[in-house]
């Protein structure tokens, strides 16, 4: 008789246990793509206020691309180096369901009707999302989508990690 409930404990045991270890692996999993988009904003907001450079990449100079470029690349994580290449890769998301380190993509000449812009999300507070990119007036800076520029231009939203 004592071997029956020893044995159910034991099993009960052992779904707890195994439960727990999965949610870890999974917390574990989101605290690594936290911290590692928290390293690719970090290394993107070491460029603010670096000059605009067609095609640049370093402090010299930057574009909207090579910033978002060489911050993931910073993390191991390789995007191709034009805007609109970049738009292909990753998944598509709602402005809703953007967080730190998604990309926003932009079409900012009415003549070419193309991406030809980029940013990387920096932070997302009730509504207000922030992104940080170069333009060529005013180099690397921090905008907000809520501008009607910016509102305007807007095609999508994309997750790379």
């Amino acid at each position: 008789m004592l071997k029956k409930p020893f044995l159910y404990v034991f099993l009960f045991s052992i779904i707890i246990l195994s439960a727990c270890s999965s949610s870890k692996k999974v917390i574990q999993q989101n605290s690594t793509l936290k911290s590692k988009s928290a390293k690719i904003i970090a290394k993107a907001l070491e460029y603010k206020g670096v000059r605009y450079k067609f095609g640049g990449t370093t402090k010299k100079g930057m574009d909207c691309s090579g910033i978002v470029y060489v911050a993931y690349a910073s993390e191991k994580v390789n995007l191709p180096r034009v805007s609109r290449e970049m738009a292909k890769v990753g998944k598509q998301t709602t402005l809703r369901n953007v967080v730190k380190g998604d990309l926003l993509f932009f079409k900012t000449n009415r003549k070419y009707r193309k991406i030809n812009h980029v940013g990387l999300v920096v932070s997302h507070k009730k509504g207000s999302i922030r992104f940080v990119h170069a333009t060529s007036s005013r180099g690397v800076i921090v905008s907000s989508l809520s501008e009607k520029y910016w509102k305007n231009a807007f095609v999508k939203a994309v997750k790379v990690l």
